[in-house]
């Protein structure tokens, strides 16, 4: 994961390095990297949200076919399929927007904490190599708390480690090495703030307590407002609304127990994002993407019935005579279905031997009579 995010950090690197070149400042720097790279993002996250509005739009149509093809779910997938196929929406469509923010997201993070190797570029194993040698110095290792933070750390006590780090005297970089290092040191103030400094056991007078409430703020804020532009949030229970709010209270804790510089990324990023969200939901809201792609549906459908051409007179003559028969023929049906059914005649006995004893002996009579 560490070499995932070097990676993209490396990568990122040469954004950051120029801003801070230009600006002086490594605050500054920050701000205007995470508002660059969420403008470069920004058309995935347009590219999410109308996929979201056009799965919304076919929910409804979705349900239908559910209820009617509740028990063949092989016929259920190939109508939803060609129901996607027939509105134009790839359900698949909001998925890539949102695996690649997490790259950068992870590169950037890493940007910030490894200064050194990730912005100014220079040898990791050579950073490494002094992080673990100025750790065995008396008086010196203990400056090294944390060893993940150990760029940070390098620069926020570099006039006290400079001679250990030249390589004229058994250090590992070079004398332009130590040149950028010692230029990149020196503007981590940003407003009064030490963005090098741990809020935690910090002096309240260093005022980088205000860091983590700033993260904390921010990110509750930020839950608050989406919350209230998606009504379907409100509606989330159980773990998912303990993620809402017990991931702020956690990066507000990350914020006071890491280097002031992460802390402030992250509450810039939850600003930029804040921003973003109100901007998506004022111009590509689902409801106002749902509508335009109707209107889109109906003028395209105008366009259509106005370039169809129309029948000829005697064409429209007979559609309407075979019209009219069909009714007339309709309505007949209807009206012999409606008629009682008539009792059917009694069939006559006649060359049938008539039931009963009596009538049996008369006709013998009359037949012997006939007879003599």
């Amino acid at each position: 994961m560490i070499q995932i995010g070097n990676f993209f950090g490396s990568i990122l690197g040469y954004l950051l390095w120029p801003l801070y070149f230009l600006f002086k400042n490594y605050g500054v720097a920050i701000i205007i990297f995470t508002i660059v790279v969420k403008l470069l993002m920004f058309p995935f996250s347009v590219k999410q949200q109308k996929s979201m509005a056009g799965n919304a739009k076919l929910q409804a149509k979705q349900k239908e076919l559910q209820e009617k093809y509740s028990d063949n779910k092989e016929k259920l997938n190939q109508e939803i399929q060609k129901l996607y196929e027939k509105e134009g929406v790839n359900p698949m469509g909001g998925c890539l927007p949102m695996l690649i923010p997490f790259p950068i997201m992870i590169g950037i993070y890493y940007t910030v904490i490894n200064p050194i190797s990730n912005v100014l570029h220079i040898s990791s194993a050579a950073v490494q190599q002094a992080a673990a040698m100025l750790q065995q110095l008396p008086g010196i290792g203990s400056m090294f708390s944390n060893s993940f933070y150990a760029e940070m750390q390098i620069i926020q006590h570099y006039d006290e480690l400079r001679p250990h780090l030249d390589v004229a005297n058994g250090g590992m970089f070079t004398a332009d090495e130590l040149s950028q290092i010692d230029f990149l040191s020196s503007g981590f103030d940003f407003l009064g703030l030490n963005l090098l400094g741990t809020p935690q056991g910090s002096p309240l007078s260093t005022m980088l307590w205000l860091i983590p409430v700033l993260c904390l703020v921010s990110s509750l804020g930020t839950q608050f407002i989406t919350m209230k532009l998606q009504p379907g949030m409100q509606q989330q229970q159980g773990c998912m609304k303990l993620m809402l709010y017990g991931m702020p209270l956690f990066s507000a804790w990350l914020a006071y127990t890491l280097p002031g510089a992460v802390g402030f990324y992250w509450t810039i990023s939850t600003l930029t994002s804040l921003l973003q969200t109100l901007i998506t939901h004022k111009f590509y809201s689902p409801a106002q993407l749902v509508a335009k792609s109707e209107a889109q549906r109906i003028a395209l459908r105008e366009q259509e019935e106005a370039a169809v051409k129309p029948l000829p007179p005697h064409e429209q003559q007979k559609l309407a005579a075979q019209r009219e028969a069909r009714i007339a023929a309709q309505q007949k049906k209807k009206a012999a279905e409606a008629k009682p059914a008539e009792q059917p005649a009694q069939k006559k006995t006649s060359g049938q031997k008539p039931k009963g004893g009596n009538s049996s002996k008369g006709n013998v009579n009359d037949y012997l009579g006939s007879k003599k």
